[in-house]
């Protein structure tokens, strides 16, 4: 070895020369969790004394020891060896505390995190959101299942979201402010240098943020800490995209005391498993680093990763039977080639400066400063465009979905029972097009534009500008041996503009921003300032608001640590304030739309505690209980921010009570882990947007529908176990056993548009109170409740390597309709109970769905090998092998509203406004080949 190296080995190997005896004996890490390996074979080369490393990780020699420089190997599948030159001297403890080892990304342990955050996590809707945070494969193999076999049916760690985790890039959170969520896909395609990361689970302790229930984690990005080296990966894929090139290259610290990583990629394809759902993504990193002594480094990253990709839509059960599970209601043909009207655009770059500083050898403090900005957009399509005539608006289209109610066989069943020629005039229209009609849209737009008219068909883009800047410091102290003190200070502060901009006016060039729902011309108008306005391609139109959110915050920490106890106790406190600025006076709201409304203001506050008890190596018992109030989201706050002020009514603090209990079995042969929790959710809101047709009596309206003062109950348990019954084989199990309940009857509300037809339906000021939804023990739609897992993976000494899981899904529900179990529901209009009600056919009508349940088989392998100095990885993984067809989540439509509406819908074989679904892929591939050097 060079003469750096020996230094710098010699430099953190500890020699004892108090000891009588010759002894070498050490401790071996993982490089990215910091916790112990067992299992580990430890060599001294040219010898035959050779070990494994204990449940600690620790060995020792202390037999017929060879004197004089020696070498020692430690390896371990799964993870790149190591060789170390030592001295033995006579009568002295060479002591080799902490020695990490790295994984081998060729290696399976590894591999599921290039397919799985670029693939699963990188599609942020509500499919994205089922692993709540897990980016990293972890030495939990509970954790491990949740994230690589069960998030593809939605599975969602203890029924919960993401934003019950806290996600941070070098120390910087990135839950977005809007929903608490992050956004996967800003930093998508650089998987290379998110490999170092600290995961803490549930309500464990972080050394970088109070965290949420559902843990913390931290991916450090700097580049001195990342791997020299480069690396070449193409992937191909039938999921998400079809092709995946990165290069990634980390020069490691340089002799000028410089480190800088590289990385490049881009994603594409014309279409995912899904029809239509094209994918257009670049990504490109960069990160520098210089070491400026021994007490003070200074780093700059730049993530900025545009992505572009086509959407695909939940259908009925009706639409389903008629065209698979692939069918897409979203594009359509044009000029040869499809075109998707409902794009996703996500182009938001984040610049961060770190400075780190080592006040002492037991005190670290580390500064952050993060600034976000660029836009997110979704397009869809407006049908309703109008003109002019007398001072009146007129016109409009129909709907272009080809899947609109009004276009199925179910809609002329219902209508027109004696005259079935026209459902089966429809059934054929739709199982030999069934998609968009782009032509149509154009002809009647050029047609209008010829008379002298406006655009009736428009493509635009809901579009959202944020300016976000953070900064944060995070102080870490040893106390002593046994004390470690954390605590942070953060804040935050959000611009974010939201509007409305025209995309394409599909061969018109002009179009009339006004509300063509609207029954007077005042109430029509979406902006009284500029009444009547004629708006082109790139113009903003229909709502144009800013939202301003600040938050600051600070949390404290106290680890402790002992043979054979550790606890923690930890606090935290944040203030969040929220205003409104309407930049529009929406004709619907003139005195409660423009300029800045009322500031609200929340203050939240933090505190967990949790006890671990070591019984002996192999034995370990957890605890750990918390209580956290949090600001509601923006998306959870304003009933309807695109038209008005309003908030919703009686808006407080979110309350979350949770409490976990585990115990952890480690042997040579076995890991366990049983866990059970408890988490309690109180005063928390929902808004949803949809047409109902029965408000009131049989009225129909656009509502906003607020739910407020939400109780939820999770509970249930986590069980993982994994075997290495060989050298090569492991056999591994999970299991999740949960149940997830609204447990409270909540407070339902409505607004709407202030219209006539809003006041015969009871609404004053476009508000409407119908006091409890009874939703108290109904299922919350959170993905399956029950999951399990059996499988196992071999590892072969020449590299190689295969694996296969069967994994088993129960108790899916549908999302509910409150308003169907509000007073709505059983009231005609002039508020007195149906006539006809009847109360045992209303309960069967509101009975929950509960999917079937399923099983889906995944398999995994791949092999490595080794070229001079080159190191070649390829992988292969085929997901759901049988190719089972399955619901992984739906809703109910809002549109039956009342008992006599929903009623006479499920009377038919198919319901006109049946729920619509989401269906989990059928069998998909994922291929990997990547060149290390």
């Amino acid at each position: 070895m060079n003469k750096i190296t020996l230094i710098f080995l010699f430099g953190i190997f500890s020699i004892s020369l108090h000891s009588q005896q010759t002894l070498v004996k050490g401790s071996v890490l993982d490089a990215l969790t910091f916790e112990s390996l067992e299992n580990v074979s430890v060599t001294i080369e040219n010898s035959n004394l050779s070990m494994e490393t204990n449940i600690l990780g620790e060995f020792l020699f202390e037999k017929n020891l060879p004197l004089g420089e020696q070498i020692l190997r430690v390896s371990k599948i799964g993870y790149i060896s190591k060789r170390f030159p030592i001295i033995i001297n006579e009568n002295e403890t060479v002591d080799i505390a902490g020695i990490t080892l790295d994984l081998d990304t060729t290696a399976t342990s590894n591999l599921f995190t290039i397919t799985l955050s670029d693939d699963e996590l990188n599609d942020d809707s509500s499919g994205a959101d089922n692993i709540s945070g897990l980016l990293a494969s972890s030495l939990d193999v509970f954790q491990r299942t949740a994230a690589f076999e069960f998030s593809p049916s939605f599975f969602r760690l203890r029924g919960l979201d993401s934003k019950n985790s806290t996600l941070l890039i070098n120390g910087i959170e990135m839950n977005k402010t809007y929903n608490g969520r992050p956004q996967w896909s800003n930093w998508g395609g650089i998987n290379d240098v998110l490999r170092n990361q600290e995961l803490s689970t549930g309500l464990a302790p972080s050394s970088y943020s109070f965290g949420g229930v559902l843990g913390t984690n931290n991916i450090n990005i700097r580049a001195s800490q990342t791997r020299a080296g480069g690396r070449i990966t193409y992937s191909s894929s039938n999921r998400s995209y079809s092709n995946r090139l990165m290069a990634t290259y980390a020069s490691g610290l340089l002799k000028n005391n410089w480190a800088y990583t590289v990385t490049l990629g881009r994603r594409w394809g014309n279409e995912g498993y899904q029809e239509a759902t094209s994918y257009n993504s670049n990504s490109f990193f960069t990160s520098v680093e210089k070491i400026i002594n021994e007490n003070h480094s200074l780093s700059f990253s730049a993530i900025y990763t545009p992505n572009r990709r086509g959407k695909s839509s939940p259908n009925t059960q009706e639409v389903f039977d008629l065209k698979g599970i692939k069918y897409n209601e979203y594009w359509g043909w044009q000029d040869g080639e499809n075109r998707n009207s409902r794009i996703k655009e996500v182009s938001e770059p984040n610049v961060m400066l770190n400075h780190y500083w080592n006040l002492n050898s037991k005190t670290k403090l580390n500064t952050n400063i993060a600034y976000q900005f660029g836009k997110m957009g979704n397009s869809r399509l407006d049908y309703n465009g109008k003109d002019l005539i007398d001072g009146f608006p007129q016109g409009g289209g129909a709907n272009p979905s080809a899947s609109y109610y009004q276009k199925l066989p179910s809609y002329f069943e219902r209508n027109f029972p004696d005259q079935l020629g026209f459902a089966y005039q429809a059934l054929q229209t739709f199982q030999d097009g069934g998609q968009i009609d782009w032509n149509a849209m154009y002809s009647t737009n050029i047609a209008n534009a010829q008379s002298g008219g406006n655009a009736t068909y428009a493509l635009y883009e809901d579009r959202v500008d944020d300016k976000q800047l953070t900064v944060n410091s995070i102080l870490n102290k040893e106390i002593n041996d046994h004390v470690n003190f954390n605590a942070g200070i953060n804040f935050k502060s959000l611009n974010s503009e939201n509007f409305a901009q025209v995309l394409d006016l599909l061969g018109a060039e002009t179009y009339l921003d006004i509300d063509g729902f609207a029954t007077n011309i005042n109430e029509a108008q979406n902006d009284l300032l500029n009444p009547n306005r004629i708006v082109g391609v790139g113009d903003k139109f229909k709502y144009d608001y800013n939202i301003f959110a600040n938050e600051i915050g600070g949390y404290a920490q106290t680890q402790f640590s002992y043979s054979k106890t550790d606890f923690y106790v930890a606090a935290s406190l944040k203030n969040t304030q929220y205003q409104r600025e309407g930049i529009y006076q929406n004709g619907g709201f003139p005195d409660n739309s423009f300029g800045k409304g009322d500031k609200l203001s929340f203050m939240g506050f933090g505190a967990k505690a949790g006890f671990t008890y070591k019984l002996s190596g192999k034995h370990v018992f957890n605890i750990n209980g918390g209580y956290i109030s949090r600001a509601p989201t923006l998306q959870n706050t304003f009933s309807n921010s695109r038209e008005n002020h309003n908030v919703v009514p009686d808006i407080t603090e979110e309350k979350i009570t949770s409490a976990g209990a585990s115990y952890v079995f480690r042997s040579s042969v076995v890991k366990a882990k049983l866990t059970g929790y408890y988490t309690k959710v109180t005063d928390a809101s929902e808004i949803s947007f949809f047409f109902a047709d029965g408000i009131g009596g049989d009225n129909l309206a656009f509502v906003q529908e607020i739910l407020q003062g939400i109780e939820k109950q999770h509970i249930g348990a986590e069980f993982g176990i994994e075997a290495q019954v060989t050298p090569t084989i492991k056999l591994k199990g999970a299991a999740a056993i949960g149940q997830f309940t609204y447990n409270n009857n909540p407070n339902l509300f409505l607004s709407t548009e202030p219209d006539d037809e809003a006041l015969a339906a009871g609404f004053i000021d476009g508000f409407k109170d119908f006091g409890q939804s009874k939703l108290k023990d109904y299922k919350l739609a959170a993905g399956p409740q029950n999951a399990y897992s059996v499988g196992f993976e071999y590892s072969d000494p020449d590299y190689w390597w295969f694996g296969a899981t069967a994994n088993f899904f129960a108790n899916t529900y549908i999302d509910v309709s409150p308003l169907t179990r509000s007073s709505n529901f059983s009231t005609d209009f002039d508020g007195n109970v149906f006539n006809d009600y009847d109360e045992v056919l209303a309960r069967e009508l509101l009975k929950q769905e509960r999917f079937d349940d399923y099983m889906v088989v995944n398999l995994i392998g791949g092999k490595s090998w080794k070229v001079g100095e080159y190191y070649i990885g390829f992988f292969a993984s085929i997901n759901n092998l049988l190719d089972q067809v399955y619901k992984s989540g739906g809703f109910e439509q809002g549109r039956n509203a009342n008992f006599r509406e929903l009623r006479d819908d499920k009377a038919l074989d198919t319901p006109v406004f049946g729920s619509k679904y989401w269906y989990g892929r059928g069998t998909t591939y994922f291929l990997n080949l990547n060149v290390r050097f």
